[in-house]
């Protein structure tokens, strides 16, 4: 089969304005809950849902990481980049995740300090992108965070100087096993170059899928006064 021809259609449900709650965080958070299977609205629904999901493992598939997203950051000269990063926060001043520091999205966010993230939860057909400015997270956010982490994982963060050169597997797990020796019987302190991020989003958009590809999008912007002005886009 070429690329051309690898495509779906999408059939589980639809969205309109009325679905939508004025704030887009509740609105995200409705969609988080469903995707988890917290929360699910409606019989049939349901049904569908868990019916795409018992496919999905059935055919080998594995269980997706739901807090998935992909961040897109640019360098001071609009050249872009983008990864996939973890939502570990989420409140009123927006989307929080953590990274090194001088990684190149560190370094990116340095020079142009705006990102734009995108989710997408294939078993509800949904979409979400977020766009908007980041900012460091306070340093006891970060260190409440990075207490909470597996000990292994907080040496990781000391041994990988993230997106620089390493020569090789043996390397990496080398530094790693330095800095297991180091911290023996001690607390792993949080790196001076590695902490959190909150986007604050400007914009976000959800967009469910539907038949013939007359999808259903909803952009929400950022009025004065904190505001939201909500919009139906062509898909």
């Amino acid at each position: 089969m070429s690329l051309a021809d690898i495509r779906r259609e999408y059939t589980l449900t639809g969205l309109s304005r009325s679905d939508l709650d004025p704030d887009p965080i509740a609105q995200f958070r409705k969609w988080f809950d469903q995707a988890t299977g917290a929360r699910t609205s409606g019989r049939v629904r349901k049904f569908f849902i868990s019916l795409y999901k018992a496919l999905l493992l059935a055919g080998g598939a594995e269980p997706m990481d739901l807090n998935a997203m992909t961040l897109a950051t640019a360098d001071k000269e609009g050249r872009p980049s983008a990864r996939i990063v973890l939502l570990k926060g989420l409140d009123e001043r927006g989307f929080v995740f953590f990274t090194n520091y001088e990684s190149r999205k560190g370094h990116e966010l340095v020079e142009n300090p705006a990102a734009a993230l995108v989710f997408y939860w294939a078993g509800q057909e949904r979409e979400v992108t977020v766009a908007g400015p980041v900012a460091k997270l306070p340093p006891a956010e970060s260190e409440a965070y990075f207490t909470s982490r597996p000990r292994g994982s907080r040496i990781a963060a000391w041994a990988s100087r993230q997106s620089g050169v390493v020569a090789n597997r043996e390397a990496l797990e080398s530094e790693w096993k330095r800095y297991e020796t180091e911290f023996s019987g001690k607390d792993v302190p949080l790196p001076p170059f590695w902490g959190g991020y909150v986007l604050q989003p400007s914009r976000i958009e959800f967009w469910q899928g539907r038949p013939n590809r007359l999808h259903d999008r909803f952009r929400y912007t950022r009025q004065a006064g904190n505001g939201w002005l909500i919009e139906r886009l062509c898909p």
